[in-house]
């Protein structure tokens, strides 16, 4: 008796960058997706015009289907092939972005959250008041020599001790302050703190530095840069409600936009991306600001589900 074995074929270089491309369309509009997620898929983008070129048939396809999709939400029976089909990728999709909050697995449950576009002020102890921005995740920490500890997992918060000595954690360093009043920010793991009052020092890698009013460091995992002079009234026009961009470029732009903003605005054109720009927002203009980029520069808006927008 002959036995005959079907084994599946290997996926071509084509199909497999139908695959990726897929996936990040599904992460993309998912609710959940980051700014850290939007630099990577335009990594992924522009790394061959074949994986561009995925992408946008990836999106052509999902614009053929939509009428499909909607006529799908009205009420009528399922069969059990099209709800287990629905089951699967659900599933798919809630395993592909149950990473993508903010601070990672541990923001999920951290001490004090804002969503997009939110803010909020806590006061956790007598003296101690934090002013929470958009997407941030605050822990509590227990700290040694009775100090006030929390940990910055990600975001920006503007902090104030007005007695209590405090400390605080985001990334690899360590802030100390007491009767000071500073702003912290932590994204993709760059930390960046501009002291506003008083005076803050920091310990990072095995470094000592103090700040005074007006001064700024910033800091990864992998280097620690030189303390700098800023105007903190920049760096507070977030407490104004209030975003302003001189000399930044348009990806940057682009990128603490998507912070307040709910849904995403996504540009693969990388040239462009390059491009210094002078703008001033208010936090209520942010819902229209793909229209406006759109005419400045000519770009082609395609809306996609949950508020993203790809610019091309």
């Amino acid at each position: 008796m002959n036995i005959f074995r079907l084994t599946p074929a290997e996926p071509t270089a084509a199909e497999r960058l139908q695959s990726e491309a897929r996936d990040w369309l599904i992460l993309l509009t998912s609710g959940r997706a980051t700014v850290a997620d939007a630099r990577a898929l335009r990594q992924w983008c522009a790394q061959s015009p074949d994986h561009a070129r995925a992408f946008e048939d990836c999106k052509a396809l999902w614009h053929q289907l939509r009428p499909a999709a909607e006529a799908l939400q009205a009420p009528r029976g399922y069969g059990r092939r099209a709800f287990l089909g629905g089951a699967i990728a659900a599933s798919a999709a809630f395993f592909l972005v149950r990473g993508t909050v903010p601070g990672g697995f541990s923001g999920l449950g951290a001490d004090y959250i804002t969503e997009v576009g939110q803010q909020r002020r806590v006061e956790p102890a007598d003296g101690v008041s934090l002013e929470l921005n958009t997407q941030t995740r605050i822990n509590q920490r227990a700290v040694d020599d009775g100090l006030q500890g929390f940990e910055l997992l990600s975001g920006e918060v503007e902090v104030q001790t007005a007695r209590l000595p405090l400390a605080m954690q985001a990334g690899s360093g360590w802030l100390r302050a007491s009767r000071a009043r500073f702003n912290l920010r932590n994204i993709d793991q760059q930390v960046c703190v501009t002291c506003l009052d008083g005076a803050v020092e920091v310990d990072v890698e095995g470094r000592s530095v103090r700040l005074e009013p007006g001064q700024q460091l910033t800091y990864d995992g992998r280097q620690i840069g030189a303390v700098q002079s800023v105007d903190t009234a920049a760096v507070m026009n977030w407490r104004q409600q209030v975003l302003v961009f001189n000399g930044a470029t348009l990806s940057q732009m682009i990128d603490e936009i998507n912070r307040y903003r709910p849904g995403m605005l996504l540009l693969l054109n990388r040239d462009l991306g390059q491009r210094r720009v002078q703008a001033r927002f208010s936090l209520d203009q942010l819902a229209g600001v793909a229209l406006l980029i759109r005419d400045a520069y000519g770009v082609k808006c395609t809306e996609l589900p949950g508020g993203v927008v790809v610019l091309s």
